[in-house]
């Protein structure tokens, strides 16, 4: 049996079955500006085009195939751009074509600045649970670095508003190793951060992408390029602060005050499971196959207006890949991958699949792998990469 969902073909036989429980991601892809760093499918100033694109949005989610939902999550972009009513007509839409569970963690991003304690409380009501907030820094020149449009006040003020609004797990994303930021200034933004009393940090070592403002700057001498032993230092510096802070360290760039707030949503990333990607530019990994979404909001709408495909770059996933890619993503996780789970997903255990690069990364102190569970070291989160390289 054959199914269309946004324009691939799915075989319904094809491991894992697609009508198992999945992930759920929609993409905004509007912002007011586009950040220096940023390297996402995002546009700026097609704010125009927002209720044709709600409305394709719409006859993408039911076209697709019905299937038990986890997790939801509203990325982008500035999700927060849109307004309550976009936002009722877009959840309205997936809860006809998606069971959803009673518990549903479903997250929305916004930026500081765009969001007011009337909205959050208007979409609490229609069901958002988690919040995500790009804060980046509690510098005034550093936002102005990244091209940020808010402040540290509106930071502020945005917490408070959550808070007031009822919303009771809400994230911070922060972005160390900029070009020339010293440990000094990081402490302070992670400080200020904590002051806050947020639910759940998101850590990131800034990654000066290729084609972004940033890479001109730092190519043409402008800006220095990130320094590599200076951004591991922020990194160990961070894991000690939040130790002491009583955060718990899950995955490599993510922090919660309990395993109540572990983000449900992306530990399915980690753990190479089922989503669903709908908008422009988004991906999906469903029923053995990856495929990305056409990327201009202007070429989805016209599609979907017309009848026309929207998949593209699809990929049929093989069995090596997948566990290759399983433990890629299920390294990131502090708990590392369980021989006992790999073997229940393959049929074959770590040490058959992969014995020799685990025996390779334990001796360069790299990996902890005792037969029952492979974990990077404190050392091996520092050279992630080195170690992903070898399983895919």
């Amino acid at each position: 049996m054959w199914v269309k969902c946004s324009g691939v073909t799915i075989g319904t036989d094809s491991p894992p079955n697609p009508l198992r429980p999945l992930a759920l991601y929609v993409h905004i892809p509007f912002c007011r500006s586009r950040c220096t760093y940023c390297a996402f499918n995002t546009y700026a100033g097609m704010d125009a085009l927002i209720p044709a694109y709600v409305e394709a949005l719409s006859v993408e989610i039911r076209a697709a195939p019905g299937a038990p939902a986890r997790t939801l999550y509203f990325g982008g972009g500035t999700p927060s751009l849109l307004s309550q009513d976009a936002l009722a007509s877009i959840l309205q839409a997936l809860q006809e074509r998606f069971r959803f569970s009673p518990q549903m963690e479903i997250t929305l991003e916004a930026n500081p600045g765009t969001v007011d304690q009337m909205y959050l409380r208007a979409v609490r009501e229609l069901g958002v649970n988690r919040l995500s907030l790009g804060v980046q820094s509690a510098h005034a020149d550093e936002l102005h670095l990244l091209g940020r449009q808010h402040t540290w006040e509106d930071a502020m003020k945005a917490v408070a508003d959550a808070r007031a609004a009822g919303l009771e797990n809400v994230n911070l994303d922060l972005i160390y190793g900029l070009p020339g930021q010293t440990l000094a200034r990081w402490k302070e933004t992670l400080e200020a951060a904590l002051s806050l009393d947020p639910d759940h940090l998101s850590l990131y070592a800034l990654t000066v992408e290729e084609g972004t403002p940033l890479e001109e700057q730092v190519v043409r001498g402008a800006l220095p390029p990130p320094d590599d032993d200076r951004t591991a230092e922020m990194y160990e510096w961070a894991e000690t602060r939040l130790a002491q802070a009583g955060y718990i360290h899950y995955e490599l760039s993510n922090w919660a005050r309990s395993d109540r707030y572990f983000c449900q949503h992306n530990r399915i990333y980690w753990r190479n499971e089922p989503y669903l990607g709908l908008g422009a530019g988004a991906s999906s990994w469903w029923g053995g196959r990856r495929w990305t979404n056409v990327r201009h909001p202007r070429e989805y709408i016209r599609r979907l207006k017309t009848g026309q495909p929207i998949g593209e770059e699809m990929e049929v996933i093989s069995r090596q890949l997948e566990m290759g890619e399983t433990m890629l993503m299920g390294l990131r996780l502090m708990e590392g991958v369980s021989d006992a789970r790999f073997r229940a997903r393959f049929g074959v255990g770590l040490g058959e699949a992969f014995g020799a690069e685990l025996t390779r990364l334990a001796a360069q102190g790299l990996l902890e792998w005792d037969g029952k569970t492979a974990r990077l070291t404190p050392r091996g989160r520092l050279l992630g990469n080195w170690v992903f390289r070898e399983f895919v």
